[in-house]
């Protein structure tokens, strides 16, 4: 009998890439606004802004977007000009048009899996882009259903659980980031998988101490989940 009822993964860089896509446009960011300030510095700007709006705006592209207007209208003494507000939305469109690059096995695994297991989608972001990327992945036909999730947090996945109507001991959680996908899934009891990605997003970077004594598999290759489940 499987061990797990329901097995959940991660979307973005997971399923497929993703984070690259978030520094290129915020590259291109920083060099639109280098006429106000360095590179650099208007990164570390920008992080403060996005990181300081996910209470507000959530995660995504769009939050991203709004996120680079206030931070370009700051930079700028309330000055900015309406040619560079376009092309930062620009940076958005490209962002939200993106083609869906499969990491490499995840399909295979899928395929293999959902015949085992109940298998669903768990992540954050705007809706409507995470449903559009699920739809032109060409993964959508293996899972079940996908939630996307306001906050990663213990609360959160506890809600998930009751909905499924499943115990902890009946949910994996498989995803590349530690801090959404693994410490709060291991703090209600149920299992976590972590598959790191190359790239990462500051805001995801757990302090090493956080991690003594937790107990989950990491695995350098989606496809090694074939010799363990």
């Amino acid at each position: 009998m499987p061990k797990y009822k329901v097995i959940a993964f991660d979307a973005d860089d997971t399923l497929w890439v993703n984070e690259p896509y978030f520094r290129e446009a915020e590259d291109k960011f920083a060099k639109l606004l280098s006429i106000y300030e360095t590179e650099n510095k208007i990164q570390q700007e920008l992080y403060k802004v996005i990181t300081g709006n996910i209470p507000l705006y959530g995660y995504g592209v769009k939050s991203c977007i709004l996120s680079m207007i206030q931070c370009a209208t700051e930079l700028s003494n309330n000055q900015l000009p309406a040619k560079i507000t376009q092309q930062i939305l620009n940076i958005g469109k490209e962002m939200l048009s993106k083609p869906i690059e499969l990491l490499p096995g995840i399909e295979e695994v899928l395929k293999v899996l959902s015949k085992k297991y109940t298998l669903i989608v768990l992540t954050k972001g705007d809706l409507l882009d995470q449903e559009k990327k699920l739809e032109r992945s060409g993964l959508l036909k293996y899972f079940h259903h996908v939630e996307v999730m306001s906050e990663k947090n213990p609360e959160g996945y506890q809600r998930i659980l009751k909905h499924l109507d499943i115990a902890p001991k009946d949910f994996l959680m498989i995803g590349n980031s530690l801090k959404s996908d693994v410490l709060p899934v291991l703090n209600i009891g149920a299992e976590a998988i972590h598959i790191p990605f190359h790239s990462i997003w500051q805001f995801e970077i757990v302090d090493q101490n956080r991690l003594e004594d937790q107990q989950y598999k990491t695995l350098s290759s989606v496809k090694k989940l074939l010799d363990i489940l």
